[in-house]
């Protein structure tokens, strides 16, 4: 996942490469990018930032992406593994200063890298019918504007999740004074 399966324009490519050299770690790619459903200059990409420290990560990637810390959203994503680990991390959204492409990084602390890749790749090779049921979706929503966003967030959630027989994903955005500490125990934790 550190290359993507859809081809990046040379310049996007490099960017990720720069952004990759400054926070010393590799960026993994997954979701639309990394599948047939992607549509380049629509499709956000999807990043993971997989760190052993996380506040020094997101600090280096304010500067190198002109974005404030505020932007960095602090949440909860319930996995499905067999113990439902609480993994804890931050998103943030980017879109290129000259409108060519965005992405959203997801910014994790190591220890829970293996278990997110497990999910990530429940949702790359999918079978036939999600892929053409997304691919419309998409060329309606991007292409056409036939589809409100709300609308095309819902079905969207719903190809990814019950139509290829998986649960729905829980994830909380959480602001950081609510966020119990690192040393307390997530898992006995309520926020879902």
């Amino acid at each position: 996942m550190e290359t993507t399966k859809n081809r990046l324009p040379e310049k996007v490519t490099n960017f990720f490469n720069n952004l990759s050299d400054v926070l010393d770690t590799k960026l993994l790619f997954f979701g639309s990018v990394q599948r047939n459903d992607y549509f380049p200059g629509n499709s956000d990409i999807d990043v993971d930032v997989f760190t052993d420290n996380d506040k020094s990560t997101i600090v280096k990637m304010q500067h190198y992406l002109h974005l404030s810390k505020a932007e960095f959203k602090r949440f909860v994503w319930r996995l499905n593994d067999k113990d439902k680990t609480l993994a804890i991390g931050h998103k943030v959204m980017y879109r290129s200063p000259d409108g060519s492409f965005s992405a959203e990084f997801s910014i994790y602390n190591q220890k829970f890298k293996h278990l997110i890749l497990e999910e990530h790749l429940k949702k790359t090779i999918l079978p036939f019918y999600a892929s053409w049921m997304l691919i419309v979706l998409k060329f309606l929503y991007y292409k056409l504007n036939l589809i409100e966003k709300e609308t095309f967030g819902y079905l969207k959630k719903n190809i990814m999740s019950f139509m290829i027989g998986l649960p729905d994903d829980q994830f909380v955005v959480l602001d950081s004074k609510h966020l119990p500490s690192t040393k307390d125990n997530y898992a006995n934790y309520d926020v879902l």
